[in-house]
């Protein structure tokens, strides 16, 4: 079974799919780019690591006051412990994230000409997780390197950009002779995914990706159609125009 959506899945956003389609986006890219940008340039997919949590609980231990209790005491104390019931909660536990993203490199160089990333919901949601990005996207764009930023997410803050319209998706494609200006595709869940060039050097052709293919050929590869039930209701958030609108592309009375 092929993507049931003319654009971008919804289901495939869900957090526990997501991983694997960010992983698999990544490399399907690598490889079509790399055909059209060789010998002069390469493809090599980099990682970005950091610690994460949700929240940072701080635990205070309070001050422990030993005095001399006489045995009526220590019944007492006893008793009201063996009454009072802890409630059950939970910690969280910082994680190693990592992301992966891409580099377009002049063979002989190795310099960056120009970086890809799909954005995680890490990247959009978590303290940590956004932290770590903008960092890396203010060097990005503050040097000579160009940057396709690819958001396919609904949920979270979008990336500061000035002059963008409230979207469901995105494409950015900032070229560093360029900037401040770029180049900004919006799509919504009713649209493919257009079609977006991946700048190289001033004046040279710029390769196009086709990500709707690509997420075409990833959900068939990877069987998502068999990790997913159609029948549930999407965990994200969608407007009950949206969802009446997903129901009737499932076909799903």
């Amino acid at each position: 079974m092929g993507n049931p959506f003319p654009g971008m899945n919804p289901y495939l956003e869900q957090p526990e799919l997501w991983h694997q389609v960010h992983n698999r986006l990544i490399v399907a890219i690598a490889d079509d780019l790399t055909p059209q940008i060789a010998p002069k340039y390469r493809v090599s997919i980099e990682e970005r690591v950091y610690q994460s949590a949700e929240d940072i609980l701080l635990v205070g231990i309070a001050d422990v006051a030993v005095a001399n209790r006489n045995t009526t005491d220590i019944g007492t104390t006893l008793t009201a412990a063996k009454l009072t019931e802890p409630s059950k909660v939970k910690v969280p536990i910082p994680e190693q994230v990592t992301e992966r993203f891409l580099e377009v490199r002049a063979t002989q160089s190795q310099e960056v000409i120009a970086v890809i990333e799909i954005l995680s919901p890490k990247n959009k949601r978590s303290k940590e997780g956004r932290t770590a990005y903008e960092s890396k996207r203010q060097e990005i764009l503050a040097s000579a390197t160009k940057l396709v930023e690819i958001d396919l997410l609904r949920q979270g803050e979008s990336m500061p950009i000035l002059g963008a319209t409230a979207t469901d998706y995105s494409i950015l494609v900032s070229r560093s002779y360029n900037r401040p200006d770029a180049d900004l595709y919006t799509f919504d869940l009713r649209n493919p995914i257009p079609v977006f060039p991946v700048p190289l050097g001033k004046g040279e052709t710029e390769p196009l990706v086709d990500l709707q293919r690509l997420l075409n050929q990833v959900y068939e590869r990877a069987r998502f159609d068999l990790a997913i039930d159609y029948t549930q209701p999407l965990k994200i958030l969608r407007s009950p125009q949206e969802e009446a609108w997903v129901r009737e592309t499932l076909q799903i009375k």
